[in-house]
């Protein structure tokens, strides 16, 4: 059994076990809420940070805030005697970014230096603001050294540190806190497969009974994440698994994160385990340009809000963060071509062998255990105003119910009711030609996300 350990340092410390596809998925998981537009370190949004898989300390999980300290991953797996399982947790840690001017040597600055509230450096400015550096510690595991009983216990070490840089008319300091944490893993055997347990715990042992959640943060593992995968078997879907194996999926128990398989449509052998809920193969909008840290926003609708930033908040915002700046040279430098992309592509869809896109009329046929208000909709015609796809392909037909006498409400404030294809059937009597002239733009589609890894 081998792994990596952590990089001590100011860089991310990354391994070569996550291949490219995956990493993009986990990589909107990981930075999904770090920083909220308008990006700007005084946004009431971005003053409540890191919401997402973020384990603190035992002893600020043990204070009742309903923050934990630890997550676990049950997951079903085929496996052949060699196999071997790899896994790779990955989570960021909190560096706070103070600036600060000299000052007279004192008993409150004994280093002849005291903090500020900004730093003006030439033309740019500088705040205080906590970033992130991203880790991550990998193990390689033979699924026949996995213990049935105890679990095989892989120390994660991070140590903390101080950096300090120099500018005109005063320094920045970065400041990291040491981690430590636990990656537990064993193998329970069942009739054909094998439960695969997986916990992250934080381990750090500072006292932080008496902290604010921003302070147990800096002691925290944040967007922690695990990413499994075999070598020599597959796992199966925790949502989906095959019928004999229904009891077993059904029994294996997930706390505060969630397993989905992950890769391209039909791999089975890598899963995906974050707090943030996804189902399988989860995939980045092709037509995203960039991330925008916010999955449940367009990538068109972030484009344009931070279009329309005045010269003053787009300058806090790329004194907030760097992260910040590269998403406002990315929109300004953003040529017309794309932007049209992330705005859809028109589209007619097939259903009961009928062309199906705007204008066409449908009868509703919602699906049983479903949205319980369809069912007072079912069997009505209804007209079909738009065609939208999300992110893993689902598409789906915003429609207006014939005879509804808030239809043009409707029209107006273009909100509609949502089925997917197989919840219609074409009308007898819709005589309307769905052509691509007539279709509707899929793209991102209404709340669902661009540049984020959804549903």
């Amino acid at each position: 059994m081998s792994g990596n350990a952590s990089d001590p340092g100011n860089t991310a410390a990354t391994s070569s076990g996550v291949e490219a596809t995956v990493r993009a998925v986990a990589d909107a998981v990981l930075y999904e809420g770090y920083l909220l537009y308008p990006y700007r370190a005084s946004a009431t949004k971005n003053r409540a940070r890191w919401q997402f898989g973020v384990l603190v300390p035992p002893s600020y999980a043990a204070t009742g805030t309903g923050e934990h300290s630890f997550c676990r991953t049950e997951c079903l797996a085929e496996v052949d005697p060699v196999s071997t399982l790899r896994v790779c947790v990955r989570f960021l840690q909190s560096q706070r970014r103070t600036v600060e001017v000299p000052t007279d040597r004192g008993a409150d600055t004994p280093d002849g230096h005291r903090e500020v509230d900004a730093l003006v450096v030439g033309e740019d400015e500088i705040l205080p603001w906590d970033e992130a550096v991203e880790r991550e510690h990998e193990v390689l595991l033979p699924m026949a050294e996995l213990p049935e009983s105890g679990e095989y216990v892989e120390p994660v070490v991070v140590r903390g540190g101080e950096w300090i840089t120099s500018v005109d008319g005063g320094r920045v300091v970065r400041r990291t806190q040491p981690l430590t944490a636990e990656l537990r893993c064993r193998a329970e055997r069942l009739p054909g497969l094998v439960r695969v347990h997986v916990t992250v715990a934080n381990t750090t042992d500072v006292d932080c009974s008496s902290s604010t959640r921003d302070e147990a943060v800096r002691h925290s593992l944040i967007a922690a994440h695990t990413v499994l995968s075999v070598q020599g078997g597959r796992f199966f879907s925790q949502l989906d698994p095959p019928a004999w194996a229904a009891s077993h999926a059904a029994a294996c128990v997930n706390e505060h994160t969630w397993p989905v398989l992950v890769g391209g449509p039909g791999r089975e052998d890598t899963m995906l385990s974050s707090a943030i809920i996804l189902y399988d193969h989860p995939k980045v909008d092709p037509a995203s340009q960039g991330d925008f840290f916010d999955a449940c926003e367009i990538d068109e609708m972030l484009t344009l809000r931070t279009m329309t930033l005045t010269d003053g908040e787009k300058r806090e915002a790329r004194a907030t963060d760097e992260r910040a700046r590269r998403i406002l040279d990315r929109v300004e430098d953003l040529p017309e071509q794309p932007r049209e992309a992330m705005h859809g592509r028109v589209r007619v869809v097939h259903v009961g062998g009928r062309e199906i896109g705007t204008g066409s009329r449908v009868v509703l046929r919602p699906r049983a255990g479903g949205d319980a208000q369809d069912m007072f909709v079912a069997g009505c015609g209804a007209t079909v105003r738009d065609v939208l796809e999300d992110v893993d392909g689902t598409l789906f037909l915003a429609v207006t119910v014939d005879g509804d006498p808030a239809e043009e409400w409707q029209l107006a404030q273009g909100r509609f009711r949502y089925f997917t294809t197989d919840e219609v059937e074409p009308a007898a009597d819709d005589t309307t030609d769905a052509t691509p002239d007539g279709g509707v733009s899929g793209g991102d589609g209404a709340g669902h996300a661009g540049n984020g890894a959804v549903p």
